[in-house]
């Protein structure tokens, strides 16, 4: 990831200027897709191809979404040999872009479904908690027998009776 930091920054600073942050971010999540398929990323890989043929094929393939800029970015990347950081670009373009925005994505897991205003309820808590729009993916999860786990970056809040349980039993053996 540190070998992708820079170059996620510079695409980033570039979408900013020009207010294209949420096309950049679409592009790229274009491109890690498109570099990830096995047999793309066989070709990005062989030494047989230019720089200038790998840049062409994955901008080709991604033609819909690719932007002049674009199409120079991924260029520069393949220059470099670093069109296998595609991934990991796309994934610090979207912190990068979450942070600017001031939101912040985060997974609850509960162990029952739970109601849109409950829901709408968490994401106010966490909103005002964390100071940012929360963009808030859920899911059930049976095993956790009652109550929440929260995860945000490095944030984890487990209100799970399953989590509860652990703590109990690692008090008890200590």
């Amino acid at each position: 990831m540190t070998v992708a930091r820079p170059y996620a920054k510079a695409a980033f600073e570039v979408a900013r200027e020009q207010g294209q942050v949420a096309e950049w971010a679409n592009m790229l999540s274009v491109l890690a897709t498109a570099a990830s398929d096995t047999t793309l990323a066989q070709a990005v890989q062989n030494p047989a191809f230019s720089a200038e043929e790998k840049a062409n094929a994955l901008a080709d393939v991604c033609n819909e979404v690719m932007t002049d800029q674009g199409k120079n970015f991924v260029k520069s990347l393949s220059e470099n040999s670093r069109l296998t950081l595609l991934v990991a670009i796309s994934e610090l373009f979207n912190q990068f872009k979450l942070n600017f925005e001031k939101a912040v994505d985060v997974n609850m897991t509960s162990a029952y479904e739970l109601s849109a205003e409950q829901e709408q309820a968490i994401s106010a808590s966490l909103s005002k908690k964390l100071d940012r729009t929360v963009n808030l993916a859920t899911e059930t999860d049976a095993s956790l027998i009652g109550g929440v786990v929260i995860r945000t970056g490095d944030l984890i809040i487990d209100g799970s009776v399953r989590g509860k349980l652990a703590k109990l039993a690692e008090a008890i053996n200590s």
